[in-house]
């Protein structure tokens, strides 16, 4: 249902366009982090039968881009979008920087979505305390009992723990030779994996940057009503990503993510915003706050609406278009 009112919203623009003949003759679309597939296949799917429907003709003028990283994801997902092909195009982008691979498109993509991509970016964490900014340094490491059990268990030297968890991040399962005792590895020191950290002032760490488009004195401007000892991410992948995707953005085209969002910085001061484990991976809730901070200061307005069909979901969906 999502999807559908999500492709019906898209139709609405066309048509728009269309009334005020600014209709370009090629209707871009981009979508980030395709995964499956699946939301791909879905949106065109409802967008070609509301089209029929509704006796316009817009649905071959589509060109759908599935964007990922991996060619390997690229290939999985094109079973989905099997009855549209013609329209797709298949691109191996870097999702923080995706104007780096599509700058031909520059001012040209009337819609860009991504689902649970933010999250997955790189992340970082800051502390706001007596009036100054803390770095929040962090290390993941395996406590020394844990790490001698799933060495004898797996049959692998502790001083070797390390290489092999980069052997697995690099080609996967099969950088053991024993396909059984790899999965038991990987499980046991995804369990076991633990960090510890400390604060550094960051007056004493000249060199750390925040995300472009915030500088220090901005986010002390920004923090200056916060609450004492506030703990909260700055998602520098997320902002980064957003940022290299706004000028792809046609002047009446739309981003729009669905994601888990602290949409204010109060939120951070009630309740855990990560990081958690989950499938795999650790994900922090993106602060959507500064988000909203970064598309003001580049001329675009940004808001936060419930994702409501999926009831108890704690995903919000973002929409930015140009400021008018």
């Amino acid at each position: 249902q999502g999807v559908a009112e999500a492709a019906a919203d898209f139709w609405t623009l066309l048509k728009d366009l269309e009334s005020q003949n600014r209709l370009p003759p090629e209707l871009f679309i981009l979508e980030i982090g395709v995964g499956l597939g699946k939301h791909a296949g879905l949106w065109l799917d409802s967008f070609c039968a509301l089209d029929q429907g509704r006796g316009t003709n817009f649905y071959p003028r589509l060109r759908y881009l599935l964007g990922d990283y991996s060619l390997a994801t690229l290939e999985h997902c094109r079973p989905a979008v099997k009855n549209h092909l013609d329209l797709c195009s298949f691109i191996a982008l870097d999702a923080m920087d995706p104007i780096k691979t599509l700058s031909f498109l520059r001012h040209k993509v009337l819609h860009v979505h991504s689902t649970n991509m933010y999250d997955n970016l790189p992340d970082e964490e800051v502390v706001w305390r007596d009036s100054r900014i803390f770095w929040v340094q962090s290390r993941a490491y395996l406590p020394p009992g844990d790490a001698a059990r799933i060495s004898k268990a797996c049959d692998v030297a502790v001083a070797e723990i390390p290489t092999i968890v980069d052997r697995l991040l690099e080609v996967g399962i099969a950088a053991l030779p024993d396909r059984a005792k790899g999965m038991v590895f990987w499980m046991e020191v995804w369990n076991a994996m633990r960090t510890e950290e400390k604060l550094v002032d960051a007056v004493d760490m000249p060199d750390a940057s925040f995300p472009a488009g915030l500088s220090s004195a901005h986010m002390e401007d920004i923090l200056r009503t916060a609450p004492n000892d506030l703990r909260f991410h700055l998602s520098p992948g997320a902002l980064e990503s957003f940022r290299n995707t706004l000028p792809l953005l046609h002047p009446r085209g739309y981003l729009q993510v669905q994601d888990i969002f602290a949409t204010d910085l109060q939120d951070y001061s009630m309740g855990f915003h990560g990081p958690g484990k989950l499938d795999g991976s650790i994900v922090n809730w993106v602060n959507g706050a500064l988000l909203r901070e970064v598309a003001e200061r580049a001329g675009y307005d940004l808001h936060f609406a419930p994702f409501k069909y999926r009831p108890g979901s704690k995903t919000s969906v973002l929409y930015t278009t140009r400021r008018e």
